[in-house]
């Protein structure tokens, strides 16, 4: 499973390279700057969890978390970067999408709480086990 882990965690730091050079070099032709700079805090944000996603799997492959744990995480955290990273995205080309989007600001907070809580998980792991790395 931590294998699986490090795998999902490095796709996800590969969307976030893809995503963020298209906001630095294309979406400044389409978009106005101020959506330019939301669109790079759902980057950031999806950036920031593939590199602790990651960090995760290595702690897996040292018996810090089990299999059960790490698909907790994993999955707090996907969901988490789909919700809070996906619907900044979503919400940075509102202007040019004849669909309502109102519906897409609120899912912002939600997958924050679930990226907060996949690190509430990691800490009481980490502080309730036994397996710490030393």
């Amino acid at each position: 499973m931590a294998r699986n882990v490090i795998g999902i965690a490095a796709f996800i730091g590969a969307i976030g390279i893809i995503l963020g050079a298209f906001g630095a070099h294309g979406l400044k032709n389409i978009v106005l700057e101020s959506q330019v700079a939301t669109f790079e805090t759902g980057v950031r944000y999806q950036i920031y969890h593939a590199l602790f996603l990651f960090g995760v799997g290595l702690c897996g492959l040292n018996g810090l978390f089990s299999e059960r744990i790490l698909k907790i995480i994993t999955t707090l955290v996907v969901i988490g970067i789909l919700m809070f990273s996906g619907s900044i995205y979503l919400l940075t080309f509102k202007d040019l999408i004849n669909i309502k989007l109102s519906f897409v600001g609120p899912i912002t907070p939600i997958g924050g709480v679930f990226l907060i809580s996949s690190w509430l998980v990691v800490a009481y792991q980490a502080f309730r086990s036994k397996n710490i790395i030393k």
